[in-house]
């Protein structure tokens, strides 16, 4: 089965590589067929790794004491560790502790002296003081209820000149700022995400999809079977899949055009996701005809910029850091525990990881290895500044890993920002970033221009002073040797 790179970094070989039938970046064995915990190389090929995370925990509605889940779509880990779980098929939200223990269920709330109920709930979120919004996707609204899950206001039928006479709102997933305003994605549109004031006004959209693709993505198209090609994206704007938010505001979206797959939105709606990694953070660099991309369907950021995505064609979890670089992978589809069926959202609960499998109506819970561990407080080391603890955590990681290329440019850029300029060079050439090899170059350059410029000057000055010393002792004893002649001709 021919095997396709979806990237276009090296297109001629990609080219080649799609017309003769071989694997594109090598023919060494693909470690994302064997196995659940791999990486990229510089050059694309799969490359074996520590596994990062490993499931500890299965949680169902039967365990958990609930009744049965039915078609679970969304989950969030409150401030305090409690887990809201979106039992969109039930029309309920079930509420955990820290511990998965039961706290209560909200079926109802309500409404002008009535019970209101939900209808096919899609999406939720819980603020810093345990608010509750649902995107109430059935009933064509947004419900926001106080930590007591008493009513605060709900939000249908936005009215603006920007929305057709004709609109349908069905909010599907919705995040909320510091300032309460609230962003939704909704079903059907392609403007960008439905921005919210604080009182519930729809004000505009925000990140609007633009139509790209990129030539591996036609060639794809254009070598698969009319059945698969039913299944793919279209060149037409497409709907974001899902969003979440940082503690800055900035959106964090996923979105189907493969080329563009995710995105971090400032208020303008500008993508200002730093992508600076070997590869496109959207999941597998590899894939073949019959499987085809990846399809991600959730996104959580966390500190240090570090954000996971899920990939639910594969069941895979792929976490990257503020640069783009990709740390690990996890999870995968399957029978076995720790694999899924559906995967639909994770998010975390410290350093674990919580998934929502929709088909089974289970939660997975993973936590970190010691691999894991030393690679999460190596990229909250750098990101807070502390180089030296940066660099002995990478050190701990490469010892773990040598195959982690990107952790040697983490400790170039500890060296780099500790001024040992030299040393950072080795390892930037060692990870192939070139970038900062330049950047480390020039700042050494500079700095054997500061350190020798002293003797140098020093030398050359001493050097023409004995030039002109001599010079002047040659003239003088020119001078005196034909004052000498003339002496004698008189």
């Amino acid at each position: 089965m021919a095997r396709i790179s979806i990237h276009t970094r090296k297109p001629l070989i990609l080219l080649i590589a799609c017309l003769l039938g071989v694997t594109a970046g090598g023919s060494s064995s693909d470690a994302a067929e064997t196995s659940s915990s791999y990486n990229y190389s510089f050059w694309g090929e799969t490359v074996a790794a520590p596994d990062a995370y490993e499931a500890s925990g299965l949680y169902d509605g039967v365990s958990l004491g609930t009744g049965s889940f039915k078609a679970p779509n969304d989950l969030h880990v409150a401030k305090d560790g409690a887990i809201y779980v979106l039992d969109s098929g039930n029309n309920r939200v079930v509420i955990l502790d820290s511990e998965f223990r039961l706290v209560r269920i909200v079926e109802a709330f309500e409404h002008d002296g009535a019970p209101d109920a939900f209808n096919n709930p899609q999406g939720l979120f819980v603020t810093d003081d345990n608010h509750l919004y649902i995107a109430d996707t059935g009933n064509q609204r947004i419900v926001h209820l106080d930590a007591a899950d008493k009513l605060i206001r709900i939000i249908d039928h936005p009215q603006s000149e920007l929305l057709a006479d004709n609109f349908q709102f069905q909010p599907a997933r919705l995040v909320v700022d510091k300032a309460n305003r609230i962003y939704a994605m909704a079903t059907g549109v392609f403007d960008g995400f439905m921005e919210f004031s604080s009182d519930g006004t729809f004000t505009s959209f925000i990140g609007a999809n633009r139509v790209t693709f990129s030539p591996s993505e036609y060639l794809w198209k254009m070598l698969s079977t009319r059945a698969q090609k039913s299944q793919m994206v279209m060149f037409t704007p497409t709907e974001f899949t899902n969003l979440d938010i940082d503690s800055d505001g900035f959106l964090y979206a996923t979105n189907g055009q493969r080329s563009d797959n995710v995105r971090k939105l400032n208020a303008q709606g500008n993508d200002i996701l730093r992508k600076k990694g070997y590869f496109p953070p959207e999941g597998d660099v590899r894939f073949t005809t019959t499987d085809g991309p990846t399809r991600l369907v959730d996104v959580d950021v966390t500190d240090s910029d570090m954000y996971s995505i899920l990939d639910s064609s594969r069941g895979r979890i792929f976490t990257y850091n503020g640069d783009g670089y990709l740390m690990y992978v996890f999870g995968g589809l399957g029978n076995q525990f720790g694999e899924f069926d559906t995967p639909t959202a994770i998010d975390r609960q410290g350093d674990d990881f919580l998934v929502l499998d929709k088909a089974l109506g289970e939660i997975t819970l993973f936590r970190t290895t010691e691999y894991g561990r030393t690679l999460n407080e190596a990229e909250r080391s750098y990101f807070s500044g502390d180089e030296e603890q940066a660099y002995a955590l990478y050190e701990k990681t490469i010892d773990m890993n040598a195959n982690l290329e990107y952790a040697y440019s983490g400790i170039g850029k500890a060296l780099l920002r500790q001024g040992e300029y030299a040393e950072a060079m080795k390892y930037f050439k060692r990870s192939e970033d070139r970038n900062h090899y330049s950047k480390a170059f020039l700042l050494y350059r500079k700095q054997q221009m500061r350190e020798y410029f002293p003797a140098v000057m020093t030398t050359l000055i001493a050097l023409a002073a004995i030039v002109v010393a001599w010079r002047k002792y040659r003239n003088l004893k020119g001078r005196r040797k034909v004052s000498s002649i003339e002496q004698r001709v008189v």
